[in-house]
């Protein structure tokens, strides 16, 4: 699978690759959040995980007329399986371009569907939500969906997060740092991803700095 970046460029033109410390001024960024909370989505601490509602990380891009935000969620996964599409779990995509930038100003829904008709199933995805555009976006997964100057791509990805697992674990258990920049946990693995393009104009608000994150909710409580 190609990696995340390479897909979303793909997806449309080209992107600085400008970490989020630059789109989001401030010292503290917190952005990942694999397996978390863990008795809910660490297969080590739960026997029936909610991979699917499992957010990974929001990636975020921007060039001068453009702003690119990746949502991965279901991961880390074997690249022998296939992306994971549940109709049972809404995601949003939040941006805040106010004071403070915490408030969502936009919040971009997306969910999975399946026809089944032709006994296979063929997944689907619709977003509402998106600045600038008329209705929702709906369309198959694996494919650039376009409208009204947005463009929106759903699906397996390979995880570009990078992390010394077993580093923090021998961290935490000797109380003396452990980690391997050689070692990553999250090499050769996949994930399920939505990646958004935006006209940079519909979200800016001057000056403001903006807050982008992701939730997930699947019927019956918010994980």
């Amino acid at each position: 699978m190609n990696r995340l970046v390479r897909r979303a460029l793909a997806a449309g033109g080209i992107m600085l690759a400008v970490p989020l410390a630059l789109m989001l001024p401030e010292k503290f960024a917190p952005a990942a959040d694999h397996l978390d909370p863990p008795t809910r989505t660490d297969p080590a601490l739960d026997k029936t995980p909610d991979t699917p509602a499992d957010i990974a990380d929001v990636y975020v891009w921007y060039t001068a007329t453009k702003l690119i935000v990746a949502v991965t969620f279901a991961g880390p996964q074997s690249p022998s399986l296939p992306a994971v599409y549940d109709r049972d779990v809404l995601y949003t995509l939040n941006i805040g371009n106010g004071i403070p930038k915490s408030n969502p100003t936009f919040s971009i829904n997306f969910r999975f569907g399946a026809d089944t008709s032709g006994g296979t199933p063929q997944y689907g995805v619709e977003v509402t939500g998106l600045p600038g555009v008329d209705g929702a976006l709906v369309g198959p997964v694996e494919t650039n969906l376009v409208k009204d100057g947005v463009i929106v791509r759903a699906g397996l990805f390979d995880d570009p997060f990078f992390f010394d697992s077993q580093g923090l674990k021998t961290s935490r258990s000797t109380g003396v740092l452990s980690f391997d920049k050689n070692r990553n946990f999250f090499a050769n693995e996949n994930l399920t991803a939505v990646v958004f393009e935006i006209p940079r104009e519909r979200v800016t608000n001057g000056s403001n700095p903006l807050g982008l994150w992701a939730t997930s909710a699947r019927f019956g409580g918010q994980l």
